[in-house]
């Protein structure tokens, strides 16, 4: 009977497969605004930002109404339309409204709109009569700036954010162990599908399994750092164009035990990936990650070569980018295969 397999701690398009339930102090998200704003789906920031600014031209369309009210503008209104003798601007002669031509809550409404989003058609506009009139007119311009400035500011950093480069920074499918410079390896490929370059690009590796500590505590997500080499040493690599990271399997590695026999028995091994590094356009750090489970790690295998030459420059066949091929590769673990080398 196949085995039910592991949940991942990463899946394969780097989210995290972890659900928070039962947060209690809810209101810590509300004293950052803008990242919960950012972290929203797109159809739920595209309601905030429509209501945001019908509320506020709603709010300020109803002030516009009362000022009018309060003053008598909307009295004289119809005396305009029955008598043409009444001075200009829609008023008696020797009145002089606070707004002119405000005769309903449907044009207090329409001035709301050209005050916040600065259209001013003409047909209407605030006198020296009423100082009231000129605050509210100062206060609603200070609240359309700011709900300007968050809103588009929202709406730049969604489309901006990190992880859309991230999404072009592709891992290959499976890991392979085989040999390298005769010691047994942990070997990925990754590869940048875009031109413009990943700047000071990191790669790390974790290992993530359940452990019991000597007291019996038990650790169901305990993640172990491994130590990577790449091909330009260290963990800083220059993507220019797919490589192949490894790890070298020695006594320090919680891969040192593990034999082809027993690989695909570790149902609790997960393997994360995590590659950092700033976009060259954008000057924004992103991250990309992807994590691999024992039965997507191959043994015996290794990355078919895919780099070329031709006319001068280098190509870059990605239709290859994740086939393997078998290798001769003992099939022991790396603590048996140190051992028969120290015998001989």
């Amino acid at each position: 009977r196949a085995r039910e397999r592991r949940a991942r701690f990463v899946g394969k398009n780097g989210a995290c497969n972890v659900a928070h339930k039962n947060i209690r102090e809810q209101g810590r998200f509300l004293q950052d605004v803008f990242t919960t704003l950012v972290d929203l789906k797109w159809p739920h920031t595209l309601l905030i930002f429509t209501m945001s600014f019908l509320c506020s031209w709603l709010l300020f369309g109803m002030v516009w109404w009362l000022i009018a009210f309060a003053h008598g503008d909307l009295d004289h209104s119809t005396r305009l339309q029955r008598d043409p003798a009444e001075g200009a601007a829609g008023s008696p002669a020797g009145f002089v409204p606070c707004v002119t031509s405000i005769h309903s809550f449907t044009s207090a409404f329409l001035f709301s709109i050209e005050v916040q989003v600065t259209i001013g058609f003409g047909g209407r506009m605030v006198t020296e009569e009423c100082p009231a009139a000129i605050l509210v007119l100062i206060v609603q311009n200070i609240v359309g700036l700011v709900i300007n400035a968050i809103m588009l500011g929202c709406i730049f950093m969604k489309t901006s954010q990190a992880h859309r480069r991230a999404e072009t920074l592709i891992f290959s499918k499976h890991a392979v162990i085989a040999l390298r410079e005769g010691r047994l390896c942990f070997m990925l490929r990754v590869g940048d599908l875009r031109k413009s370059m990943i700047i000071s690009a990191t790669i790390r590796m974790q290992v993530v399994k359940k452990t019991a500590s000597l007291e019996g505590e038990v650790v169901p997500l305990n993640q172990i750092d491994i130590q990577m080499e790449n091909p330009v040493g260290g963990n800083s690599i220059f993507l220019v164009s797919p490589l192949i990271i490894y790890h070298v399997i020695d006594k320090n590695s919680p891969l040192y035990d593990i034999s082809p026999m027993n690989l695909h028995h570790h149902e609790d091994l997960e393997i994360i990936v995590i590659l950092e590094g700033v976009v060259e356009t954008t000057g924004i750090t992103t991250q990309a990650r992807t994590s691999y489970l024992a039965d997507e790690i191959l043994w015996g295998q290794r990355f078919v070569p895919i780099v070329a030459e031709e006319d001068g420059r280098y190509s870059v066949d990605y239709s290859k980018f994740g086939n393997t091929v078998k290798v001769p590769t003992p099939s022991c673990t790396a603590r048996q295969l140190e051992e028969d080398k120290s015998i001989m």
